[in-house]
Formats: structure tokens, C-alpha cells, sequence
């Protein structure tokens, strides 16, 4: 098998327009992915310069391949099986700035570069004073930005039209706000010029965004059959689900450079990125997070089977469509659609996303994902969501622990503090306890939930129904 490089396989020239802080998965599943297309469907015509974040990575693998890989999606597209394998070619080359630092910043002194895009996980948007400007590089993420922007300022003596658009894609709320506040940190600490800041100001865009694709990653089970059915030997094949969303807090002449909506693709150019995360926080990982017990002690593991099954798929329809949903300020079609969205992933016919890796840190999850959602409905409607104060009993009872009908048996996992708590309660015997204790936990909620009108009684009498009748009866009482 011939392996994969530009030696045995066509790989275009283009322009580099893109550097990219990050060569792992998602942003070679996601961001180039999305590039490439653009490349195909619009003008872009642009290339990607992959830069190594952190001393050890994998440029040296990427640069071994000429930056070609394939990207495997799989999922669910208007209810069919979607199974896809596409070879990517947007990255011209791979720089370890620790080993590279001279041709790293010479990408500062190339006119066509106009955007910075960045997945450096969590941890790497982050200030770190010890950083210099001399550093050959500075250790930080936007220590390494600055020095290059810095660069490019001088470079090109200050001329506006040379600056560059940069989009965080890391894990945070509204991380270009962060990543910004990091780079004036740099600029204040390394007494940069004035000017080079109103350059900066004035030349360059930071923008928040949210990134939305579940990416598995390298395929080890299914590498052999891959390999087969591409007749390449290639290391970096990154497996993905076919849904992706990207939402960017930019203005629209920003969507004129990057034209990724003209191209088809789910790239939103938008005011404020805050509904956004608002929409998926409630409306994907809300419901994962109650269906998930409800599931469970059902005798489901598989969260496609809690999709496919009689009852807990009307459970999951009633939270998220009655409930969840109605909590929401985004346009009713687009939230729907979304939602839709949502059951189809939730759907997938290849991956097998166990309910119990979805369970760990069950009450932390409720409290930001659910609880908002809680007190909004109660809010609007004048009364609790069922199917919410349900899911809360659910967890309750998870956390109870034993064994399930079929003998399985039932491991919660969270806090210490937690796991003690619910052991306590529980011991009692006495469900109207577990209730007070639970909900009266201001640790867990910041507050004292008892407080929300009829929230402990709807709880206590769920509990209850549980005990009597059993997880699966007892849901079938709220449809």
C-alpha cells in the first residue's frame, strides 16, 4: 500500500492565507475541513500553515504525510446513515516554532496571511507573565500571537490593510474576548508602542466563536478497512460525525473574506455569539444530561437506544421540544431545526455513546445546563417543567446507587462531597429528606432550591413514583 504523500497523491497550491495554532483532530476534522470546501465551492483559494502550539506535537507526522490526510464523517443526515471519506489538502506545511522560531515569524512578513486561527485547548488562552518579547518563542499561545503581530506591524510599517482576522475556536464562553484581554495584557507588559496598539486596534479583528462537532478521532478499529477503501497508508485519518456548526461573533464584511455560508457550510456570522451558546448548552447538552438516568435505570446504555425506544424517546421529545425549548429567544424554525439537529446526532448509528460517561458529574451538569432552563419555564408558564423536575429525580435516584432490574450495577461518580451527601440522605429511608437535603444543598446550586415554589413536593412525589413503580412505568406518567 502506497503511503500518503504528495509523491502518490495530486495535492493543490494555494496561497497561504490561514495560520493555524493546532494540528490535533478537531481542528483538522473541523476548521480545515471547512476551509477545504470553501476552497471548492467559492474563490478563497487559500492554503493553511499549521503552527505547533506546545513543544512536542505532530508536525513532524503532518509534514511526513505533505500535510494530506482523510477525514471520515459519519452520522445521520434527514434520517439516512451518512458514511463519508474525503482526502483534505488545504495545509501546505507544519512549523514547530521551538525548533523553527526564524521561519515562524517570517510568516509575519507574508502579504497574503490574513487570518490566525487558534484550538490550543482550554488551558491555552491564557496570560503568563514570565513570558519575553526576545523569548525564540514565548511559551504561551497569545504570547506567541503577539510576537508575531508585533512583527507584521513593523514589517509592514503599520499598514492597516496587512492585519489579520483571528478566531479563537477554544473551548471557552466568548473566548476571542478572553484571547483579547491576553494580548493588551502583553502589550502593557512589554511597553509596546502606542501605535502598535492602535495598529492593532484598528487593523486586526479578534472574534469569539463556538465550535460545534463531535470528532472521535484517529479510527483504531476501523483504521484496516480505511486504509483499504482509500488504498493510501495514512496515519492522520481523523474520524468525525457529519454535523458541524460555527458560529462567529464578527461583523459580515468578515463573512465577505471568509465566505464559508456562501460555500453551503453551517458557518454563522453573527452579532452576539451568547444565544448561540445558550441554544446548544440547553438544547443538546440539557437533554443528555436528564435522559441519560432516565435511560439508564430503563435498562438502556446507549443513549441511540434511548432515541429509538418506545417511551424514553417521547421523554426526550417532551424535554427538549416542550420544555427546553421554550426557554429560548432565538426564532421558533431555527431552534427546531436545531433540535432536529440534536435527536439526528443523538442518533447515530456509529458511535455508541455510553449514558454513564454522560452521568459523571451528574449534579454539577443540572445545575448549569438544566436548572436556568427550570426557572425560565417557571418563569413563562407559571409552573414547573415535568419532564426537568423528573430528570433531577432520576439523577437523585442514580445516585442512590444498588443494582438495576436486570443486575447491573448502578456506579454514580462525582464530587466526594457529593457522593457523601446523597449516601446520607439516602440511608434515611426517607425520600422526604433526600428532597430537602438535596435541593436544601446550597453547595451544589449556589442556593437553596427549596425555595422555588413546589420544585421539593414535585420532587418527593417523582421519587416516590420511582420507588413504587419502577424507572419505566413510572416515566410514562408525566407523557
Amino acid at each position: 500500500m502506497k503511503p500518503l504523500n504528495k509523491q502518490f497523491a495530486p495535492k493543490s497550491v494555494m496561497p497561504e492565507k490561514v495560520i493555524q495554532f493546532g494540528e490535533g483532530n478537531f481542528l483538522r476534522a473541523f476548521v480545515d475541513w471547512i476551509i477545504w470546501k470553501m476552497n471548492q465551492k467559492t474563490d478563497f483559494n487559500g492554503s493553511v500553515v499549521v503552527v505547533q502550539p506546545i513543544e512536542h506535537g505532530m508536525v513532524d507526522i503532518l509534514n511526513g504525510q505533505d500535510g494530506l490526510y482523510h477525514v471520515n464523517l459519519q452520522g445521520r443526515e434527514n434520517g439516512k446513515a451518512v458514511n463519508t471519506i474525503e482526502r483534505i489538502d488545504v495545509i501546505s506545511r507544519a512549523l514547530n516554532p521551538y525548533t523553527q522560531n526564524d521561519a515562524y515569524m517570517a510568516l509575519a512578513e507574508q502579504p497574503d496571511i490574513r487570518f490566525v486561527i487558534s484550538n490550543t485547548t482550554e488551558a491555552g488562552i491564557a496570560f503568563d507573565p514570565s513570558c519575553k518579547l526576545d523569548d525564540k518563542p514565548a511559551s504561551s499561545y497569545p504570547g506567541k500571537l503577539v510576537q508575531l503581530l508585533y512583527r507584521r506591524w513593523q514589517v509592514f510599517h503599520g499598514d492597516l490593510t496587512k492585519g489579520l482576522i483571528i478566531f479563537p475556536c477554544e473551548l471557552i464562553f466568548l473566548n476571542g474576548h478572553v484571547l483579547k484581554d491576553c494580548i493588551y495584557q502583553y502589550i502593557d507588559l512589554w511597553k509596546l508602542e502606542d501605535e502598535f496598539k492602535q495598529w492593532f486596534d484598528e487593523a486586526c479583528g479578534v472574534y469569539a466563536t463556538l465550535v460545534d462537532r463531535i470528532v472521535p478521532g484517529f479510527p483504531r478499529k476501523d483504521i484496516a478497512e480505511i486504509q483499504e477503501k482509500i488504498s493510501y497508508r495514512d496515519n492522520l485519518v481523523v474520524q468525525a460525525e457529519n454535523f458541524h456548526l460555527w458560529v462567529i461573533e464578527a461583523p459580515r464584511e468578515v463573512a465577505k473574506e471568509f465566505p464559508a455560508d456562501k460555500a453551503g457550510l453551517h458557518v454563522l456570522f453573527v452579532p452576539s455569539e451568547k444565544p448561540y451558546h445558550k441554544r446548544k448548552v440547553t438544547l443538546l447538552n440539557g437533554p443528555h444530561t436528564v435522559l441519560s438516568p432516565v435511560a439508564f435505570l430503563c435498562g438502556i446504555n446507549i443513549v441511540r437506544d434511548a432515541c429509538n425506544h418506545e417511551i424514553v424517546s417521547k421523554y426526550i421529545h417532551k424535554v427538549q421540544f416542550d420544555e427546553l425549548m421554550q426557554t429560548l429567544d432565538l426564532p421558533i424554525e431555527e431552534l427546531e431545526r436545531f433540535a432536529n439537529d440534536v435527536l439526528e446526532r443523538f442518533d447515530n448509528p456509529y458511535v455508541d455513546h455510553q449514558v454513564t460517561s454522560i452521568m459523571l458529574n451528574s449534579f454539577p451538569k443540572f445545575q448549569t445546563r438544566d436548572l436556568p432552563g427550570l426557572k425560565t419555564y417557571l418563569e413563562r408558564k407559571g409552573e414547573l417543567p415535568m419532564g426537568l423536575v423528573f430528570g433531577l429525580a432520576s439523577i437523585i435516584t442514580y445516585y442512590k446507587g444498588g443494582k438495576r432490574a436486570d443486575g447491573v450495577e448502578i456506579t454514580p461518580d462525582d464530587d466526594p462531597k457529593i457522593m457523601e451527601l446523597l449516601k446520607e440522605l439516602w440511608a434515611t429511608g426517607d425520600t422526604q429528606k433526600v428532597a430537602d437535603g438535596v435541593l436544601g444543598a446550597e453547595f451544589l446550586w449556589k442556593e437553596n432550591l427549596n425555595k422555588i415554589p413546589g420544585l421539593n413536593a414535585m420532587v418527593k412525589l417523582f421519587l416516590d413514583l420511582i420507588q413504587k413503580k419502577g424507572m419505566l412505568e413510572a416515566v410514562q406518567t408525566i407523557l
